[in-house]
Formats: structure tokens, C-alpha cells, sequence
């Protein structure tokens, strides 16, 4: 697991407790001094375990593995794979679960776009302290499939890791399709909560945020029509729904939580994306690049003037 944060945590965990192999890589040096002095503690509801697995701050002397599976934050991701080199032989596969779209064409170009699967996943997790992760993965499916989308021995060898170990792994056909279904429900939501400091009990309040979210999404349903992606929907209202289905009043982003934290958020590969994509396409997608603008503008207010 290169990225050992909440969810690389809470994936990592489950694939370890379940019999895999798993190997933790993280920078965060009480993190993974926690996980090899005690374990994993991993909460689950109102239970509780602990998992055994190694975990390491580099890849520095670590040998080849099988999958190399990437959780770091989006703009660390040129910088992750080269420094994990040292994990990747001719039968290495690497495959990002990260937010957003444009990771595999970054990881391609390091490791060989032949050993490149992409993924989407609705597990979640929380970071509650240093080995401590709360995990939610029941009934949370996770989409792996090859680039072009061909059913391959080893695509299959990776789902069967995943069931394996309880998490709902399906071999996907269309995974690009399933990454702009993702895509879309993180454009409904991410940067207007980002923006406005809104937790979603309060965001879903505000009909002037609705309306910019069903135009943002529109403008992404546009350009993955343009690109011939198939969607699970071509109605804006079905991801900005499904954006909270399930999710308490208090949830924040991820692209919140990063602003809160001071740290650079993931737009340029979620709402930016929809512009890229749209810029190609000669599709016009004003609300996004409107969003991405805002965004980016609090990101240089805050490394300027500090967190507030």
C-alpha cells in the first residue's frame, strides 16, 4: 500500500487480516512506529481489532512485490511511484484507488502503462490517532478493471485477493466509466463543501448549492458523452443524491478536510479534470473551471497568510 492514510489503512488492513501479504508505506513516522510497536487497530462499528503488518516511511530496501496499490494524496503521485522503483519487476502490476481521474496516465509513464490497472472504490475510512484507523467497508463495492477494459488471469487473480479478504471487488469492463461515475458524485459535492466550510448536513440546505452542483455535474455528463463514456446516469440530480446517500450531517470532503489541514486538496484531479477533459473535447465547462479557480484561490490564500 503506498499511502497508508485512512483508507490505505482500512483497504491494507482487510487485504492483511484476510491472508495477503500486505506491506504499509507511509511518511508519517508515529503512524507506522504505532502500526509495527501494537498493530493496526482497526474499529469497526462498535468493534474493535487489531491487525499485524509490516509497515515502513520508504520503499528503501524493500524487494519486488506483486501489486503495488496507490492512497497517497493526488499531487504526490509522480513523486510515489518514483520512489518505489525498488517494488516494481517485470510481473509488478500498479493500480491507483485514488480520487479523480489522470493517476494512471501519471503512473504509466513511470512504471509502463502495461502494468497499470485502475480501480474505484466506496470503502471509506477515518484516521482517529496514530495505528488507529476506523474502517467502513460493508456492503462499499470496489471496481477493478484493465485499462482497455479486457477480463484478464490477472485482473481476476487481484478481485479474488480483494473477496478474499470481504471487500466487494467486481471485475469491471468499463472501468472508465465507473472512475467518471466516481468522478461525478466528488464533482457534485467535493469543492462546494470545500469551499464554503459546509458539512454536508448544512450544504444540502442551500438551494443556490444545489443548483451549481447539478450544473457542474451536468458539465461532466457532458464531456464523458463527447468521449463516449458509459455512465450508470446521465442525470445530474442521481450523483448530487448519491453524494450523501448514506453519510451523516457532520461529513466533510476530502477536499474540506485538506483545506482544515493546510494542505494542497485534489481538485486539479477531480473538478479540473472535467475542464481537461472538456478543453479536449471543445466542451465549455465554466462552473468547474469556476470551482477549480475558488479552490485554488483559497489553497495560495492559506500558504500566503496561513490557515484560517
Amino acid at each position: 500500500m503506498l499511502g497508508a492514510g485512512a483508507l490505505g489503512c482500512s483497504i491494507g488492513g482487510l487485504l492483511a487480516r484476510g491472508g495477503s501479504d500486505v506491506i504499509l508505506v507511509d511518511r508519517f513516522q508515529a503512524h507506522v512506529d504505532a502500526i509495527n510497536a501494537n498493530g493496526l487497530k482497526m474499529s469497526f462499528g462498535d468493534s474493535e481489532e487489531t491487525v499485524r503488518v509490516a509497515a515502513f516511511n520508504s520503499c528503501d530496501g524493500l524487494a519486488p512485490v506483486d501489486l503495488i496499490i496507490v492512497l497517497v494524496k493526488s499531487a504526490a503521485t509522480r513523486a510515489a511511484i518514483e520512489s518505489a522503483r525498488p517494488l516494481l519487476a517485470s510481473h509488478t502490476m500498479v493500480m491507483s484507488i485514488q480520487n479523480g481521474l489522470g493517476h494512471e496516465d501519471i503512473l504509466a509513464e513511470v512504471a509502463g502503462r502495461e502494468k497499470v490497472l485502475a480501480a474505484k472504490t466506496y470503502v471509506g475510512g477515518v484516521f482517529l490517532a496514530p495505528g488507529h484507523i476506523a474502517s467502513g467497508y460493508l456492503g462499499k463495492q470496489t471496481y477493478i478493471g484493465e485499462l482497455d477494459g479486457r477480463l484478464t488471469p490477472r485482473l481476476q487473480t487481484v478481485v479474488d485477493e480483494f473477496n478474499k479478504a470481504g471487500l466487494l471487488a467486481t471485475a469491471s469492463t468499463n472501468i472508465y466509466g465507473t472512475m467518471w461515475d466516481k468522478l461525478l458524485v466528488n464533482v457534485a459535492t467535493g469543492a462546494l463543501c470545500a469551499i464554503t466550510r459546509l458539512p454536508y448536513g448544512w450544504l444540502y440546505k442551500v438551494k443556490e448549492i444545489e443548483e451549481a452542483a447539478l450544473a457542474a455535474v451536468a458539465e461532466g455528463i457532458a464531456v464523458a458523452r463527447a468521449n463516449h463514456i458509459r455512465l450508470v446516469s446521465e442525470e445530474p440530480r442521481y450523483f448530487w443524491d448519491l453524494a450523501a446517500e448514506g453519510l451523516p450531517a457532520e461529513f466533510k470532503t476530502s477536499m474540506l478536510q485538506s483545506l482544515e489541514k493546510g494542505e494542497v486538496t485534489e481538485v486539479d484531479f477531480i473538478n479540473g479534470s472535467v475542464v481537461r477533459w472538456g478543453d479536449r473535447s471543445d466542451i465549455a465547462t465554466p462552473v468547474n473551471k469556476t470551482l477549480v479557480a475558488l479552490v485554488k484561490g483559497i489553497e495560495n490564500f492559506q500558504s500566503s497568510f496561513g490557515k484560517r
